[in-house]
């Protein structure tokens, strides 16, 4: 499953589905897909979202082998919904997913 979060002020942005449903609960949202946030609840969506990302302590990325993958932190993974999520507050747009 994938999770697309949309805005007129900003370009769609795609996530996983477990990233993008963890990024819902940080906001606040029980995670239902689709859904919205209207203009008006952007702002606290953003700020508790940037609270837990800050929040979250990932363990850091080893490779044993050739075959490891580095992790990506959820705080990366969060930037490009933070970003959209800032765009839309300055354009006072709603925010939609699918």
């Amino acid at each position: 499953m994938l999770v697309t979060f949309t805005t007129k002020a900003y370009a769609d942005i795609t996530m996983f589905g477990d990233v993008g449903l963890a990024m819902l609960k940080m906001m606040g949202h029980s995670g239902t897909v689709p859904g919205a946030i209207l203009a008006a609840d952007v702002p606290a969506a953003l700020t508790k979202l940037k609270t837990a990302l800050a929040a979250t302590v990932d363990a850091p990325a080893t490779a044993n082998t050739e075959d490891d993958e580095a992790v990506v932190s959820m705080a990366n993974r969060g930037l490009p919904l933070v970003d959209l999520l800032t765009a839309a507050v300055k354009a006072e747009n709603d925010v939609m997913w699918k």
